[in-house]
């Protein structure tokens, strides 16, 4: 499985998320860099986000956010 450019932004999206607050969203406003603004597009087409430009995570979205920023996490240890 190939990492590509549109992963790591949906990723970089997932990561932005309080998840210690479900009542925090994310929004990417419509002068945000168009990778960006398409990656909160497909977040929300794959049901992660309740918005197409952000919103709040869906339960499987918080789910799916849960991973990507344990994965950052190790990822960036010592």
């Amino acid at each position: 499985m190939r990492i590509t450019d549109e992963t790591v932004a949906e990723i970089h999206l997932l990561s932005l998320f309080n998840l210690a607050s479900v009542q925090e969203g994310v929004k990417v406003h419509r002068d945000a860099e168009a990778h960006l603004i398409e990656a909160a597009k497909r977040l929300y087409e794959k049901g992660l986000t309740n918005q197409p430009d952000g919103g709040y995570l869906t339960d499987l979205g918080i789910e799916v956010a849960e991973h990507a920023q344990r994965m950052l996490t190790i990822l960036k240890a010592k």
